[in-house]
């Protein structure tokens, strides 16, 4: 596999090269995050940003380590800092001669003269440990090493001032074990070669440019609490490890030791190739340099969730670096993330954890970092555990997990007919699902300020009702598949589709964004009328996807995604920055999202039935890719061109679904064609045994 790699043209620019952000996972919910410059613009970066209560409860323990090498008896700075004054001391930067990404490990070369140190940054999978080696790759004579450990002690989403706690440094073999308070999670720093000098220094005043930008605290502390000092020769290295295990020391006091640590990411790294190869041997063959690079970056979304009766529970983080696992962004990422890349025993894991959670029909939102009860506020998250369930079931034909499931998807479309929380119900008058909330958004457009909604979605949207519609056709699916009775679900399905029509918007050719909400019908030119045609199942006329998909082509698609709002609307907002209210005034009022244009390609191809010219319109994201979270795909984009990465840096269904419709067009037996003639036959099935109850009653 080749490397993103990145020369002195972009690296000695420190804006250019801070906006390229690096991320390493461990499986669990910790990582490791930061900028190629070294310079930290995020309350989010960090050598060790450990998940205390997986996949939650992420703390910064290790903000970074401040590097410098000796020669010629004067010490030259590699670390790179900007403080709250404007300064940018020091600035190592300039000595970077490439950093790249080599498979998911962050490799920094510093060259001063004829001397070159790499340095590399790696996690223990299933485990709250960081790698960073240091090795002298070319050097006249020895170099004198010195790094200095930053540590920290609090929650990922917050900032720390000096004095907010006085940390117990003690020195031990090889390191330091530090306690930021009695009963604080210890940080043990292990560096076996090296010198080690406990400290106990705070630098103060670092400034967080992102922090800035999105109107939040931008000033934080560190405390110095370790030196470590080593001499190396050409050719030999030096492992710092930091970790909240202990014996982690014992297991990186040897250099054969420390090299295996290095070869377990690699292994790794190589099974998750191996599996997609042999899960999709077709199109891994074919696959572009950069789908071979997300099916890489799928695995760090995926993160244990234990559970009662079910210890081995899986879950998917939502994006990093500060979402924990949302049920709908799970469902949505978990075909792209585990099906398409080989893995589907985890999407089988996935569904089971999340199916155990169902409750009055309905998904979690999102699991609470401090261990509450799920929070249960969406109408969509569901309806999209039918698609999930659909996407493993054909690509595993694995009936005897369908037959398990069957009842809780029975479940859920029971709740949603009679009525479950806000006010989510089928209107019998048109079979649409509805909800009459008013103060809580249900929808995936969920910005809300104080008492401000910035989106208001009440009454009956569109992207719900053609999954309700999916569900629908999925059920019937299930249910021959299981040989059980499918007319509820067809006939259902049949009344869908005629009250689909009623989204239809002759005066735009497109269609409404809500049907019977506040206001009536809401014209605003969105992208979720795209699902209609993107899905399995659409309940609309060949010419009406026609003209759904012009539309979002006219106004929505960009080489990063599709605006969440038409450029012609008088609400549009074209970036993507600020304060909070700022950026949530923006965030579904025009603000690019990355997921939605492989929605755009799936669309295209069904419509016009030209693959190859679908593929291409996700082939910027290959470009994307190296521009933001290096390696992976970023959650949002600036409205307005250069369409400029914001938000996550690496986000779950941005990779999915650029993963899953890159496969589903490489594979047009297994894709949107195949799903379009199986939507025919359903949709036929349905109609006859319509018009048959409808003669049986005339009768």
């Amino acid at each position: 596999m080749s490397d993103l790699t990145y020369g002195r043209d972009r690296l000695g620019d420190l804006d250019a090269s801070t906006r390229l952000e690096w991320l390493v996972t461990n499986g669990i919910g910790g990582y490791a995050s930061g900028t190629a410059s070294g310079v930290l613009t995020r309350r989010y970066h960090g050598l060790l940003v450990a998940s205390l209560k997986p996949p939650v409860a992420r703390t910064l323990l290790l903000a970074k380590l401040a590097e410098s090498v000796e020669l010629d008896g004067q010490w030259v700075d590699l670390d790179a800092n900007r403080w709250a004054d404007g300064s940018v001391a020091p600035a190592g930067h300039m000595h970077l001669e490439s950093f790249r990404l080599d498979e998911t490990v962050p490799v920094w070369t510093w060259a001063i003269g004829a001397t070159r140190l790499e340095k590399r940054v790696w996690m223990e999978q299933g485990e709250n440990t960081t790698f960073v080696e240091y090795r002298l790759a070319a050097a006249a004579a020895p170099v004198r090493l010195r790094l200095r450990a930053l540590v920290n002690h609090r929650d990922a989403h917050e900032t720390t001032a000096q004095g907010a706690w006085t940390a117990l440094v003690e020195p031990g073999a090889g390191g330091v074990c530090v306690e930021a308070w009695d009963g604080a999670t210890p940080l043990w720093l292990f560096a076996p070669g090296a010198e080690v000098r406990p400290m106990h220094e705070w630098y103060r005043r670092f400034h967080l440019a992102e922090e800035q930008d999105r109107g939040l605290d931008c000033v934080e502390d560190h405390l110095c609490a370790a030196e470590f000092l080593a001499t190396l020769a050409p050719g030999e290295a030096l492992v710092v490890t930091a970790s909240t295990r202990k014996s982690a020391g014992r297991d990186a006091g040897t250099p054969l030791a420390r090299a295996f640590a290095l070869q377990r990411r690699r292994a790794h790294e190589k099974g998750l190739l191996d599996a997609w190869r042999k899960g999709q041997p077709r199109a891994s063959r074919l696959a572009p340099e950069w789908v071979r690079r997300l099916v890489l970056a799928a695995d760090q979304f995926m993160v244990e969730r234990a559970i009662p009766g079910e210890p081995q529970g899986r879950s998917i983080i939502a994006g990093y670096p500060w979402f924990s696992d949302w049920g709908r962004d799970t469902m949505i990422a978990l075909p792209g993330l585990t099906v398409a890349t080989g893995r589907p025993e985890l999407a089988r894991t996935i569904l089971t954890t999340f199916a155990r959670f169902v409750d009055q029909g309905m998904l979690p939102n999102f699991f609470p970092d401090q261990g509450e009860p799920p929070t249960y506020n969406t109408v969509d998250a569901a309806l999209w555990f039918f698609q999930a369930v659909r996407e493993y079931v054909t690509a595993t034909q694995d009936l005897k997990f369908l037959a398990e499931v069957y009842p809780t998807l029975e479940d859920i479309g029971a709740w949603y007919e009679r009525g479950t929380r806000y006010g989510i119900h089928m209107d019998p008058a048109d079979s649409l699902i509805t909800t009459t909330a008013d103060d809580v958004q249900l929808t995936w457009m969920d910005a809300k300020v104080d008492d401000w909604v910035v989106t208001p979605r009440q009454g009956k949207p569109v992207e719900v009702n053609a999954l309700w519609y999916n569900a629908c056709a999925a059920m019937a699916w299930f249910a021959g598949r299981l040989k059980r009775p499918a007319d509820a679900h067809e006939r259902r399905m049949c009344e869908i589709e005629m009250s689909f029509q009623r989204f239809w918007n002759s005066e735009t050719r497109c269609l409404f964004d809500v049907l019977d909400g506040p206001d009536g019908n809401d014209p605003t030119i969105r992208p979720n009328q795209l699902l209609a045609v993107s899905l399995p199942a659409s309940p609309l006329s060949a010419e009406q996807q026609r003209a759904v998909l012009e539309t979002c082509g006219r106004w929505l698609v960009t080489s990063h995604g599709l605006r969440s709002l038409a450029p012609c609307d008088s609400r549009y907002r074209g970036v993507f920055r600020g304060d909070r209210r700022t950026r949530d005034g923006a965030y579904h009022q025009g603000t690019v999202w990355t997921w939605l244009l492989p929605h755009y390609a799936l669309a295209h191809a069904r419509v016009h039935g030209r693959r190859e010219e679908a593929m291409a319109f996700l082939e910027p994201l290959g470009q994307l890719i190296g521009e933001c979270g290096v390696g992976s795909l970023p959650e949002v984009a600036d409205g307005e061109a250069p369409f400029t990465p914001r938000g996550c840096i690496a986000q779950a269904w941005s990779v999915g679904e650029a993963l899953r419709a890159w496969h589903a067009l490489a594979a047009p037996t297994t894709g949107p064609a195949k799903a379009a003639r199986a939507t025919t036959r359903t949709k036929a099935r349905a109609r006859t045994t319509a018009r048959g109850r409808t003669a049986t009653r005339s009768r």
